[in-house]
């Protein structure tokens, strides 16, 4: 059983003719290394590229525990290079190498090699490694599984598939194991110890304890709007320990270095200009998510909204959460300026769509609130409702794309 990951071989074709180095990058455990070491590998066997002009180097494997040292690496890649034609690279779990950076710079100065690398640890995966070689090198973001390519392998009843998938997430080695004890056994597992675990030793954080409790805390809030501040207050007021506001920011951007979560900015639609906060959170991995809260809270509102965003995220979107200022009334009848949101706001070129996440779009008072920001966008771009209530997708009188879940996540717009 193989999941296809074809946009991502797609990215990697396209990039064989470029001289930069191909940097592989996402969270741990989503198919980094079976991307690069089975599909690109077989991909070159079949297009007729010579055994002896791959050079693939798993630096994880004992067998090459000689390589791991940087002038060993380089010196071993450069014997097997004797001739002008194309070699192609590819070294996976390049972390083990201190000092891989001078390696990779290096190779950057052989015309005929063509390098791509894979790595795991939460030096590698943070955005370290991209700042090092910017305008040397082209980022690959590998994200889990969407639910297109989970259902497409594994087939069955659409809507078990997807409130499995809702459950468990979407890291491959998980999508294939036999049941949910043991996914959620190995989900639980990977979220401390080797997610966190190496963020701490990375980072040297003194307060384990409150660093994965926080972590936790954006778990129970996502789709939530917050900022460090309201989380320090929350931590006072429930926890009884105060941890400063720059604390909960330096580790907030932690968790994003290492792809764990990712953040929704805020974004006003008729002022065209970012909010600087509050903002949301979304877990990069549903299943990392639900783990870390010991699968409870498993509410499908939020976990549907979570999905919607990675969906987008994994389409190549860039997504933010739209805030539509209008003019209103309070109960004495005095003007007010009112605030009402956009679920998401995804751009991709010159595309843009306007899309709220509804779990339940049947009366007339849940509809008329879904749609009341969407009415008060100037523009003609497209807007779209999701909704978890098992519909067939149509426009509604206003005009706006209604579409249920299962439909939004198998289907391009």
């Amino acid at each position: 059983m193989e999941f296809n990951r074809s946009q991502y071989m797609k990215q990697l074709i396209d990039g064989m003719e470029s001289p930069l180095i191909k940097v592989i990058t996402g969270i741990r455990r989503c198919g980094k290394s079976y991307l690069l070491f089975s599909l690109f590998y077989r991909y070159l066997k079949e297009r007729g590229i010579a055994e002896d002009h791959i050079i693939r180097i798993a630096l994880d494997d004992m067998e090459n525990a000689q390589l791991r040292e940087k002038s060993a690496l380089y010196k071993y890649i450069k014997s097997q290079i004797t001739d002008d034609g194309k070699y192609y690279i590819l070294l996976d779990e390049i972390q083990y190498v201190i000092g891989f950076e001078d390696v990779l710079n290096s190779l950057l100065h052989i015309e005929n090699a063509d390098t791509y690398v894979t790595g795991s640890n939460s030096k590698f995966l943070s955005s370290d490694i991209i700042t090092e070689f910017r305008g040397r090198s082209d980022e690959i973001r590998v994200y889990p599984l969407t639910f297109r390519e989970y259902y497409a392998e594994l087939g069955g009843d659409k809507r078990d598939r997807l409130e499995e998938y809702m459950r468990f997430g979407g890291l491959p080695i998980v999508a294939l194991m036999s049941n949910d004890e043991k996914k959620i056994r190995y989900l639980k597992e990977i979220a401390d110890k080797i997610y966190l675990s190496d963020l701490k030793q990375r980072h040297k954080i003194r307060n384990a304890i409150e660093f994965d409790e926080l972590l936790d805390v954006l778990a129970s809030g996502i789709g939530t709007l917050t900022n460090p501040q309201k989380l320090s207050n929350t931590f006072k007021t429930v926890n009884h320990t105060v941890i400063n506001p720059n604390t909960i920011q330096k580790y907030i951007d932690f968790y994003t270095d290492a792809f764990m979560i990712q953040r929704a900015r805020r974004y006003d639609v008729k002022g065209k200009r970012y909010i600087s906060t509050p903002a949301k959170y979304y877990f990069c991995d549903i299943g990392l998510r639900n783990a870390r809260i010991d699968f409870r809270q498993i509410e499908p509102t939020h976990l549907m909204e979570n999905i919607i965003f990675n969906e987008l995220i994994a389409r190549g979107f860039q997504v933010d959460v739209g805030v539509v200022e209008i003019n209103a009334h309070n109960e004495a009848g005095h003007g007010i300026r009112k605030q009402l949101e956009v679920d998401f706001v995804a751009n991709k070129g010159y595309d843009r769509y306007y899309i709220q996440s509804a779990y339940s779009f049947s009366d007339a008072g849940k509809q008329a609130q879904e749609q009341a920001s969407l009415k008060n966008i100037a523009d003609s771009f497209d807007r779209i409702i999701v909704t978890g209530d098992s519909v067939l997708p149509y426009r509604n009188e206003n005009g706006y794309r209604v579409e249920n879940l299962l439909y939004f996540l198998l289907n391009d717009f």
